[in-house]
């Protein structure tokens, strides 16, 4: 599945973040880049679509990380993978029946 990616360039904090814990990290980077979450959801819907039993945040992180190159002609995609599990987070939240698609883990650090 090609995603319809917004054509614009990934947004990260004016201030590096420095003391903030992982989670407010990724809250500011989040508010700034909110289409992030809307395509690894259009991407975990065209994984169950086809029948997918598991999807890893991972695998969903690599492909709009293509894509977004793709899209943008190689503008650099600068994406922590720390946010990886918040994002996972924020699926389920959203889609609590994808809850066996997805391996989490207790979060160690905040």
């Amino acid at each position: 599945m090609q995603l319809e990616l917004p054509i614009v360039p990934i947004r990260h904090p004016d201030a590096p973040g420095d003391g903030l814990s992982i989670q407010e990290r990724f809250e500011v980077f989040h508010q700034l880049n909110p289409w992030i979450l809307e395509q690894l959801e259009a991407l975990t819907v065209d994984c169950v679509d086809r029948g997918l039993k598991r999807v890893g945040i991972g695998m969903l992180f690599e492909v709009l990380r293509w894509q977004y190159g793709q899209a943008t002609r190689g503008e650099p995609w600068r994406l922590n993978n720390d946010f990886r599990s918040r994002y996972v987070r924020e699926l389920l939240d959203l889609h609590p029946e994808w809850s066996p698609l997805f391996e989490t883990r207790k979060i160690r650090t905040s």
